[in-house]
């Protein structure tokens, strides 16, 4: 991959951000306009896209440019709330747990202590690992020079403008990073910071750099949470759920702090999965975004079904504990055996790909997950319909072998449980695709300041049927014959077709498809030449993929590496 910046540019102002920074609701009067018109930003002209931008300043050029948009204190509160609610799950989810150990140890059931403590502290690492990994891979040094080179400017030669240039801010951060994750506090510090990132961004509207700084910090870190929240709720909440009912079941009691510690692993799996839905469809361009209305639906989806799916797996392994194993582990191989067939695109990498499907795999022993662009009706249909099979088998066992004398008061409500949360499931989802769910992506071609970030899928100058206000002279031997320039250097004439001010990445390599997150997201090189670009140049910075369909964006790559 070869990402190459340039100073020259493409269309646009020049004039800072929008005013929104967090994504309000979209439905309502500010819902999104209908897919067939041509969309413009009208109140930031920028080139960066902020979360409230597509239902704060989407205006439509059919309809005499007439302005729309949603207040921006109202989204920035909701998506204050958000922040702060998924924050409020997690120690409810985790606090519950070690609660529950510190229960089972005081009433010496041993066995069950050291189940409960070992799936909550092993996620746990685990988890802290891979966040501290990132946070070396962001703020480590860089071997190549890359960062000396872009990081000084002008008369400031001999000082860093990147932050933690200082010896003592250096150490000090990472003796904070180093302290937090040994603490197994991570998440929650990350979850802090990307609320004071998204807050401060918003209140640098007249320091449209700073704000822009801002903004870019708080989708990243925004995104690492999420991913790290997916990640140890499939490891540490959906066991823990299965294992308590499994303890419940068994000893034909529930106890009230069973019960509480159930409802948080089952909250936590269902808010992260509506989470991380609304944030992959916030921060890419060629996606409408996810009200909050319909993530509270998506929310409700995933409550029932997953609900269902875990009773009738902790109904099967309260009596056949080995052929639970065996089941679990069938149905995941054939799940990552499906999810591979299909063909994903999330990570850089071969071998992360495929540990990515193995995850997935785990993913889908409880709930869907959509990992591939298309329709996806064909897809639910079938794993829906194998659920449901499943769990007919495994209530169905469990009720013909269990014990009828110690089990006859719950037995039917048990049952009525598993199929009635399940038709709730399928219920809500339905409710959720026909009346919140953003189907539509916005229309090509589109002018947003969401698509001035980003410029997967431009088409030719000539080609492309732009209104006559965006028309601009085309440069198109320009572009080939400044292909060969080094990696990051940075252009002083503007290479393309349309005048953008500010600097220009341009990636070696297809945009990435929804519902994959986009390379500058998942890889950490790229993040750091991002930020490394916000600090060097008052501009904002673009970023453009290469596509292969088009013969010019062809001849502009093939030298670039």
């Amino acid at each position: 991959m070869a990402a190459q910046s340039d100073g020259g540019g493409w269309g646009g102002t020049g004039e800072g951000v929008g005013e929104g920074v967090f994504d309000g609701d979209t439905e309502g009067d500010c819902q999104p306009l209908e897919s067939s018109a041509i969309h413009i930003c009208l109140c930031c002209h920028s080139a960066v896209c902020y979360w409230g931008c597509r239902s704060n300043c989407l205006g439509n050029l059919g309809n005499d440019l007439k302005e729309t948009r949603c207040p921006p204190e109202e989204g920035l509160w909701l998506d204050c709330l958000w922040l702060i609610l998924a924050l409020l799950v997690f120690f409810w989810d985790v606090g519950t747990d070690l609660l529950l150990a510190a229960d089972y140890y005081t009433r010496q059931d041993y066995l069950w202590f050291g189940l409960t403590l070992f799936l909550v502290l092993v996620p746990s690492m685990v988890v802290q690992i891979l966040s501290f990994r990132w946070f070396i891979q962001d703020y480590s040094g860089d071997k190549g020079g890359e960062r000396e080179k872009l990081t000084r400017r002008g008369p400031a030669e001999q000082k860093w403008i990147y932050p933690g240039t200082d010896r003592v801010r250096v150490a000090s951060v990472w003796l904070w990073q180093i302290t937090i994750h040994i603490l197994q506090l991570g998440q929650v510090w990350r979850y802090i910071r990307t609320l004071y990132l998204g807050i401060q961004s918003h209140r640098m509207k007249e320091l449209k750099e700073a704000q822009r700084r801002f903004y870019w910090a708080m989708m990243f870190e925004y995104a690492d949470v999420n991913m790290l929240r997916l990640l140890e709720t499939f490891l540490e909440s959906a066991p823990q759920l299965v294992l308590q009912l499994c303890i419940m079941i068994q000893q034909n009691r529930a106890e009230t702090l069973q019960c509480i510690s159930s409802l948080g692993s089952l909250l936590s799996l269902s808010w992260v999965l509506a989470s991380y839905h609304k944030l992959l469809r916030d921060s890419r361009d060629d996606q409408r975004s996810l009200s909050y209305r319909g993530a509270l639906l998506h929310l409700l989806w995933r409550l029932f079904t997953i609900s269902s799916r875990v009773l009738s797996l902790a109904l099967f392994a309260s009596l056949f504990h080995l052929y639970f194993g065996i089941f679990v582990v069938l149905h995941w191989c054939g799940m990552a055996l499906w999810v591979v067939h299909g063909g994903t695109d999330f990570c850089m990498s071969r071998w992360e790909e495929v540990l990515f499907n193995m995850v997935v795999g785990i993913v889908y022993i409880f709930c869907w997950f959509n990992v591939k662009e298309g329709h996806t009706r064909g897809r639910m249909v079938a794993y829906y319909s194998v659920v449901l099979a499943e769990n007919t088998l495994l209530t169905g066992l469990w009720y013909v072998y269990r014990d009828h004398a110690d089990t006859d008061n719950y037995a039917v409500p048990a049952l009525c449980g598993v199929y009635l949360s399940f038709a709730g499931g399928v219920l809500v989802m339905l409710l959720y695709y026909g009346l919140l769910h953003p189907s539509h992506t916005h229309p090509t071609p589109a002018s947003t300041c969401c698509d001035e970030l980003l410029w997967g899928n431009l088409l030719p100058p000539s080609s492309t049927p732009t209104p006559a206000h965006l028309a601009t002279p085309s440069h198109s031997d320009d572009v080939i014959a400044d292909s060969c320039l080094p990696v990051f250097q940075v252009r002083s004439e503007p290479p393309t077709s349309r005048h953008f001010e500010g600097p220009l990445i341009k990636i070696d390599m297809p945009r990435k498809r929804y519902p994959a997150w986009d390379a500058h997201y998942v890889d950490r090189r790229l993040r750091r030449t991002i930020n490394l670009l916000q600090y060097l140049t008052p501009a904002a910075a673009g970023i453009r993929y290469r596509d292969r369909s088009l013969l010019y964006e062809l001849l502009q790559y093939e030298s670039s590496l």
